[in-house]
């Protein structure tokens, strides 16, 4: 049978790997290189037509979106303002075929309005990206 000493200390231990497990909120932009492949002919800049796939999270780790579910890469003009400002600065410079994880201040994502419903406002977001193609005209 369980001491209350121990009850304690195993729920003293649940309750720090809960709080561990939630990411903080991020003040600037943070971009982690994941996969970086061996051989990076050209990097994404500017001007570029780039098909990504993503998984989309807050910081609790509830997923809001995920393009690898839809089998189906999101393609847009990088720089062109259509997709979020943490986006847009969080893959410049990625080569083909690398993943990165992009963890989004509130002022480079949705702001203080979010993206309801899934995305409150304020909120810091997660994002695991992979540049799948770059297509430079």
């Amino acid at each position: 049978m369980f001491s209350h000493k121990a009850l304690f200390v195993s729920a003293l231990v649940l309750a720090v790997a809960l709080v561990e497990s939630k990411e903080k909120d991020a003040t600037s932009l943070q971009i982690g290189v994941k996969f970086k492949p061996e051989s990076c002919p050209m990097k994404a800049q500017k001007g570029d037509q780039v098909y990504v796939h993503y998984k989309g999270m807050l910081t609790d780790g509830e997923e809001f979106d995920n393009s690898y579910k839809r089998d189906e890469p999101i393609d847009f003009k990088l720089g062109s303002g259509m997709v979020i400002r943490g986006w847009e600065q969080g893959l410049l410079g990625a080569c083909q075929g690398e993943k990165r994880k992009l963890k989004i201040p509130p002022h480079l994502g949705y702001g203080d309005n979010g993206a309801p419903p899934r995305i409150p406002g304020g909120a810091t977001l997660i994002f695991h990206v992979e540049l799948v193609k770059i297509e430079r005209s």
